[in-house]
């Protein structure tokens, strides 16, 4: 086995399953395993989400690319690929809402929240961001968090949101979600950059449900 220039290791199936930060560390754990399942990945944030996730989705794959976008506007320039990007999805609207957040290099889903059963697009937008933010905070992570829908990023700013949607038992859970997130933006600050994801020039966000 050839020594990688990757900083985490995941061992799916291995003397001992877990997430390594040195390939001597991963080596041990694999070498002479019959049928070892394990892959490198460039960020901890990614290895996570690899060690809970399918690996059949990650062997045999290259991670370390990001997709390569062509852009026409040299003034748009292109995304940063380690960062979070985030998308809501509302069958209806309002409707049956989800949203969740991938990797923007990989396009790994990092975390994916509901559905609701009465929300719209912009609120799940926001709670995908706000999500985001925690998510990094936690990992003491400065990677910049993409959306594509400027109200929702006009509404963190404001730390607040403004929706037509009215509470009803039907929506108390997503509302409470909401007071939540809201609570945790005046309670908490952040360094990371939340930016407008430029679907005209970039194509879909990388966390889109590809449901249109």
């Amino acid at each position: 086995m050839v020594a990688k220039s990757n900083k985490w290791y995941v061992v799916w199936r291995g003397r001992n399953r877990g997430i390594f930060s040195t390939w001597n560390a991963c080596k041990a754990e694999v070498e002479g395993f019959e049928k070892a399942l394990y892959k490198g990945f460039p960020t901890r944030e990614l290895a996570e989400a690899a060690f809970r996730d399918d690996p059949g989705k990650y062997l045999n794959k290259e991670l370390n690319a990001p997709k390569k976008i062509v852009c026409s506007n040299p003034l748009v320039g292109v995304p940063d690929p380690d960062s979070i990007c985030v998308d809501a999805a509302c069958k209806g609207n309002p409707g049956i809402l989800e949203y969740r957040g991938v990797d923007t290099r990989s396009g790994a889903e990092l975390f994916h929240v509901g559905p609701f059963p009465q929300g719209t697009v912009n609120i799940g937008e926001f709670l995908g961001i706000v999500h985001a933010l925690a998510y990094l905070k936690k990992r003491h992570s400065s990677w910049p968090i993409y959306s594509d829908s400027r109200t929702a990023i006009a509404w963190l700013k404001a730390k607040n949101i403004k929706t037509k949607l009215e509470e009803t038992p039907e929506n108390k859970k997503l509302f409470e979600l909401v007071e939540r997130a809201v609570k945790w933006l005046h309670e908490n600050s952040w360094d990371n950059p939340v930016r407008k994801w430029e679907t005209e020039y970039w194509g879909e966000i990388p966390a889109d449900f590809g449901r249109k």
